[in-house]
């Protein structure tokens, strides 16, 4: 019998229909929102609704931390460099990257790289405590190791007469000494430190390059671990002496304005008008 099976479809559907797919239906007459989806293949990025319907970080927060989530590891995602990318100004940025930081999306880690400098490095995360299950956040640990509390620095010597101008001066110094060997890099702590101690050695009248050369000569070539323990030590331990005393130069001269004398007219120098000194002998006699 050539009869066919009405049952039979006479080809073969697709398993979901363009307009039955969920994202595409929508009641007739009824608004709201409707996705018009095509599957990408490449350049993509997936992106949990936890953060991209986060209810409680902002439109710029949501917005910022997709955007670092697209981005290849190693680039720049910096405050100046993400202002330069986003109209937003900085105070805007910068608060949005707080925000992804306290729900974990984003944090910050401290790391020595060859060379002894200290760098600071942004770690996005696409699904904040995934590492540790129910444990904190490693942004919570990383803040309490660093609250730990680090052996004080020795003392320095403290200038007689400290001055804004003389302390400016020690600051300035400090703060060039990277320039000269980049294991010197020093935190604005460790400055505020040392720069008494550098005020003492120029206030006795040694010069900025003999200080600066006290401090950066012969430096161990392993590691600095903690360089502002090393400029403590050389400050405290090399102290010139003060300057020998000197007396202060006597005043000049006071040169009294000329007067005419009153007995001869004669010139002289007086701080009051009268008579010269001859006149005031011959009166006398």
């Amino acid at each position: 019998m050539d009869t066919q099976n009405p049952s039979a479809p006479p080809r073969s559907r697709s398993r979901l229909a363009a307009n039955n797919h969920p994202n595409r239906r929508c009641e007739s007459g009824v608004g709201g929102l409707v996705h018009d989806n095509s599957r990408h293949t490449a350049r993509f990025t997936v992106i949990g609704n936890h953060l991209a319907q986060h209810p409680e970080l902002s439109g710029l927060a949501i917005g910022l931390g997709v955007y670092i989530q697209s981005l290849p590891a190693g680039a720049r995602v910096d405050i100046k460099t993400l202002t330069a990318r986003f109209p937003e100004g900085a105070t805007r940025i910068a608060a949005a990257l707080r925000e992804l930081e306290a729900h974990g999306y984003l944090r910050r880690e401290r790391q020595r790289i060859p060379g002894g400098r200290i760098v600071t490095r942004t770690v996005s995360c696409n699904q904040p405590g995934s590492r540790t299950g129910d444990a904190p956040e490693p942004r919570a640990v990383t803040r309490k190791q660093e609250r730990a509390p680090r052996k004080q620095l020795p003392a320095v010597p403290r200038p007689v007469c400290p001055s804004p101008k003389l302390l400016r001066m020690a600051t300035d110094l400090l703060a060039g000494l990277r320039r000269h060997d980049s294991r010197l890099l020093l935190s604005e702590s460790d400055t505020a430190h040392l720069a008494p101690g550098v005020a003492a050695w120029l206030e006795r009248e040694v010069s900025p390059t003999a200080v600066r050369e006290a401090l950066t000569a012969e430096l161990p070539r392993e590691p600095l671990h903690r360089p502002a323990a090393l400029l403590a030590h050389r400050l405290a331990s090399g102290l010139p002496p003060a300057p020998p005393f000197r007396p202060a130069a006597p005043p000049p001269p006071v040169r009294h304005r000329l007067q005419n004398c009153h007995g001869c007219d004669r010139g002289f120098r007086s701080p009051l008008p009268g008579l010269c000194r001859d006149c005031r002998l011959d009166r006398a006699l």
